[in-house]
């Protein structure tokens, strides 16, 4: 879609539909077109959205990001997104309240011949090298350069104040950080069984670097998050997708023991897109395949 459209979409989205629908929706915890930017871009950036795209928002935001606060401005007027949840994320995100999920994170998790731990500002020069690596993310649109990675490390870390969970930093004795390995939730309403409400469905995934790849690493790691998220968090069941063509990721996903459950078209993807194709797996935590309607974690405790 052109920039200059998603731009109309939005301001129409936030100045008229947006505040006229709050008429008739007195739980909803704002009422103001400002507000609603704040809340949408928030957690379509992954925390403060000043804090990466200049003001104004609507004219500086990088078109992939406008379009998914549009697609979750949406979802909360379809009723597929909980209002109450986004605004708590954002806030909490702000300092304004306290943590979104009262979950206890622990600093790290010790694994065999690695440890998940929270990022470190020491982690950013080998992330954005990762990021910029065309090898490591062949089966994403594009690399990244050094500020959009800053951006994403930020926003990953901030998953565990808002979550009590989140992509952990992968660290290897000897040679530091090598990559990330978590769970997220997913905020953007996605296209597959269950995924279509917004924050309902948490994804499992990994990106590491070249260096840590043929060791079996990304499985060990997954295993030893998945542990502590099934434990400690009480999340029932995960998913994880990727393009059609991504053959490793998928064979870690079986590896898992996870199941393909179904193909479905990536909405961040232009139709004509090589990677729009993904693949979808479901993974529940007795180790069963896990139904699409099985019930999510509760996000608004």
């Amino acid at each position: 879609m052109p920039l200059g459209t998603l731009q109309r979409n939005w301001r129409d989205l936030v100045d008229r539909r947006l505040p006229q629908a709050a008429r008739a929706r007195p739980d909803w915890p704002v009422r103001l077109d400002h507000c609603f930017a704040r809340i949408l871009l928030d957690n379509a950036c992954g925390g403060p959205w000043r804090e990466s795209v200049a003001p104004p928002a609507w004219a500086n935001m990088p078109p992939e990001r406008l379009a998914f606060a549009i697609d979750l401005g949406e979802a909360v007027l379809a009723a597929k997104a909980d209002l109450a949840f986004l605004n708590r994320r954002s806030l909490a995100w702000r300092g304004k309240v306290r943590r979104a999920v009262p979950i206890s994170t622990p600093a790290s998790l010790t694994g065999q011949g690695f440890v998940l731990r929270r990022w470190l500002r020491a982690d950013d020069a080998p992330f954005a090298e990762l990021n910029a690596d065309p090898e490591v993310m062949r089966h994403f649109p594009s690399t990244k350069n050094r500020g959009e990675s800053l951006i994403e490390a930020r926003a990953i870390d901030r998953r565990f104040e808002s979550d009590g969970f989140g992509p952990w930093a992968v660290e290897v004795p000897g040679e530091g950080f090598v990559g990330f390995v978590g769970a997220m939730r997913l905020i953007r309403p996605m296209p597959f069984a269950g995924g279509e409400t917004a924050g309902s469905t948490v994804e499992i995934g990994w990106r590491l670097a070249r260096s840590a790849w043929g060791r079996g690493l990304a499985t060990k790691a997954a295993r030893l998050a998945l542990a502590d998220l099934y434990a400690r968090c009480g999340v029932p069941a995960v998913v994880a997708f990727t393009a059609a063509s991504n053959i490793p990721s998928r064979k870690v996903m079986e590896r898992l023991g996870m199941a393909f459950s179904e193909e479905f078209l990536h909405p961040a993807l232009p139709a004509d897109h090589r990677l729009q194709p993904h693949v979808l797996y479901r993974l529940a935590a007795d180790g069963s395949f896990a139904e699409a309607g099985q019930a999510p974690e509760d996000h608004r405790s």
